[in-house]
């Protein structure tokens, strides 16, 4: 089934359409592993992390997978089931 170590983070900033359709499309997917997404809005992050919103502002929304960077622009619907259910 799933692991209950695994998290999900969605990198956005407000005002961002793409951002607020990926994390309504990883609310639906993280919840058949019951998972909850986490969000992290760069542009206010940026005041005690300015290296988060310089990797990552350009190219938003990303999904952190565990940390680390596993899609950017869209969900990778499939392979986000497969990784997590691994």
């Amino acid at each position: 089934m799933s692991d209950p170590a695994h998290t999900v983070t969605l990198l956005t900033r407000a005002g961002c359409y793409l951002c607020t359709t990926a994390l309504e499309q990883l609310r639906v997917i993280c919840a058949e592993f019951s998972i909850v997404p986490t969000t992290v809005d760069v542009d206010e992050a940026a005041a005690t992390d300015p290296g988060l919103r310089a990797e990552y502002g350009d190219r938003l929304p990303v999904v952190l997978l565990n940390g680390r960077e596993h899609s950017y622009f869209d969900v990778d619907e499939p392979r986000l089931r497969a990784d997590l259910g691994r």
